[in-house]
């Protein structure tokens, strides 16, 4: 079988934003919350995208979007992704944090363009940790059973998955779409530098 498996997107929008605050999922970057603007990000290329909120988060935050929720608590974003996993095993999953305020249709459209479903995921290279970038990844099926497997070792931390791992990484074609924010400082200057 050599079909391609149907992409689903995920949204992180569960963290609990300590260092930034409040909820990073709420700001206001482009006319609308940061966790709606990435949800109508994705789903221009994906089948269908979800908002990942962990187990005891309020969906009125939603405003009505579809919601997974998180069902490994305490493991954070490594959670989510397998709780999207264990839901549709079958589906590949465009996994995009809700912190990167910079991050646009181009370089989506890139990633998606570029995606190698016969590698674990998909990846771009942060030339900043200059590592694989884990928090806007394209997880094939395949990666299910391998996240799986560092978990039973003890980790927990989708970066250390990809490190080690088969995966297809290219470079992105403008780094500033990786900036995330995480602190009023950071908001400030991102904010600065937004059309």
């Amino acid at each position: 079988n050599t079909a391609i498996p149907p992409l689903f997107g995920l949204v992180l929008a569960g963290g609990k934003s300590e260092r930034m605050g409040r909820d990073k999922g709420q700001i206001d970057y482009h006319g609308k919350p940061q966790r709606e603007y990435v949800y109508d990000l994705l789903n221009q290329f994906c089948e269908k995208t979800f908002l990942s909120f962990r187990e005891n988060q309020d969906e009125n935050l939603a405003n009505g979007l579809p919601i997974l929720r998180d069902s490994f608590s305490g493991l954070g974003p490594f959670g989510a992704i397998l709780s999207a996993f264990r839901k549709y095993p079958n589906h590949a999953w465009l996994v995009v944090a809700c912190d990167l305020p910079l991050l646009d249709e181009k370089t989506l459209k890139f990633l998606t363009e570029n995606r190698n479903p016969s590698n674990m995921a998909t990846a771009f290279h942060s030339p900043v940790t200059n590592f694989p970038e884990p928090l806007i990844t394209i997880w094939e099926p395949k990666s299910y059973p391998i996240l799986f497997r560092f978990l039973a070792q003890g980790y927990s931390c989708p970066r250390k998955v990809l490190i080690n791992s088969d995966i297809h990484l290219i470079q992105i074609p403008d780094a500033e779409a990786l900036k995330n924010v995480n602190t009023p400082e950071e908001f400030e200057e991102v904010v600065s530098r937004l059309p």
